[in-house]
């Protein structure tokens, strides 16, 4: 989960981004691109015809579900409290990530290879712990006692000429991670998903549909890959460590 970049199906139609070639955040209505034609009638008056382009939409999913063993004196609902510690154990590099305020971090994400471009995405990720059932994101039951809930909330593409910038552009990511208790077992569960949908430049307009798809959905894939090994390895070790901490200071 060291990589982010690029997710979710809940892309909202007011996003919040850093519009290409600026250094200031602010409010920006996607505009999609419009081409204008020009019809001829029998009586030679010229009627202006504007056609929409409908973005492309892609979408990926991944989840995750692995023992989890907890104590006592160290619940992991008392880890996922600790924000900054956990976006540490998903996000270790120091000289990548900033923190903006309390729930939220700003992100550099590795370069991305999407057809013979290459991009370098910033994210703003905020992280927010619900609990008692309040407002979880769907797919989770309303009896986990804690769910920490992970977003994208804007977004900027560095490294693009102004020729290949496209007219639309949306990225969404929404995830969530909690422990599940049944009987006397607990198990961390963690669900994921990101999705983007954007409208190709002119000079990229001919790439075929299925390729385009293909190439997308590999790059979704790979990400979302990344992101579950971070918390499969890096965020379990980690709690691991808590728990003993914990554990150390009760004797």
């Amino acid at each position: 989960m060291s990589e982010v970049a690029a997710g979710s199906a809940f892309i909202p139609r007011r996003h919040h981004h850093l519009p290409l070639g600026t250094g200031k955040w602010k409010d920006q209505l996607v505009k999609p691109n419009r081409q204008w034609h020009v019809v001829t009638q029998p009586k030679w008056q010229p009627v202006i015809k504007n056609q929409m382009v409908k973005p492309s939409t892609y979408t990926s999913r991944i989840s995750t579900d692995l023992p989890l063993y907890e104590s006592p004196g160290a619940l992991f609902d008392e880890y996922l409290e600790d924000k900054p510690r956990v976006f540490k154990a998903i996000f270790p590099d120091k000289r990548r990530s900033q923190r903006i305020n309390e729930e939220e971090w700003r992100i550099q994400m590795l370069p991305i290879q999407f057809l013979f471009l290459t991009v370098w995405p910033v994210i703003d990720m905020r992280l927010r712990c619900k609990s008692r059932g309040k407002d979880y994101p769907p797919g989770v039951p309303h009896n986990i006692t804690k769910v920490l809930e992970l977003n994208i909330i804007r977004w900027e593409l560095q490294g693009l000429d102004d020729l290949l910038k496209p007219s639309h552009f949306s990225l969404g990511v929404k995830g969530a991670l909690y422990p599940e208790r049944q009987a006397m077992q607990s198990r961390l569960k963690g669900q994921l998903e990101m999705s983007i949908s954007f409208v190709l430049p002119p000079v990229l307009a001919l790439v075929p549909e299925d390729g385009l798809r293909s190439v997308a959905e590999s790059v979704l894939k790979r990400l979302l890959e990344n992101m579950k090994h971070k918390v499969n390895g890096s965020l379990l070790a980690d709690y691991n460590e808590f728990r003993k901490q914990k554990l150390k200071n009760l004797v």
